[in-house]
């Protein structure tokens, strides 16, 4: 195994609550054993991103209720396709070579799958996504 595939691989963080049998199709076997870990391990780049995103944008998403944040958050990561690159990007520079060669057979399908999978880690801190002034002052 050469370095830099060793090296990507032991720094994955491990997803417990995954799942591999022989039933599952080689899209979910790659979900769950090349993005889920992947987006786990660059979850707080993901999160510095967005808020990133929130700020170049002056959309005034501070003063969204959170229903309204969803919908922004959805459209930012389906719609904004710069943004939705770049999140691409994070994601795939972290692939080995050999998973890169897999990564571009069916890469629509799996793009949609990383998209859900970021937009679920994104979502699941939207607490995070509050005015910096907010979070210093206590």
């Amino acid at each position: 195994m050469n370095t830099r595939q060793f090296n990507l691989k032991s720094i994955r963080p491990e997803v417990l609550s995954t799942t591999i049998n022989d039933t599952m199709s080689g899209d979910e076997r790659f979900q769950n054993l090349v993005l889920r870990p992947i987006v786990k391990l660059q979850s707080d780049l993901l999160i510095a991103v967005f808020k990133n995103y929130i700020v170049k944008h002056k959309s005034g998403f501070y003063d969204l209720s959170i229903e309204k944040r969803i919908s922004y958050i959805e459209n930012a990561i389906q719609r904004d396709m710069k943004f939705r690159n770049s999140l691409k990007g994070m994601i795939i520079g972290q692939f080995t070579v050999e998973e890169y060669e897999l990564y571009i057979l069916n890469s629509s399908a799996l793009n949609k799958r990383m998209m859900r999978i970021v937009k679920e880690r994104i979502l699941s801190n939207i607490q995070l996504f509050e005015k910096p002034e907010l979070l210093t002052a206590v």
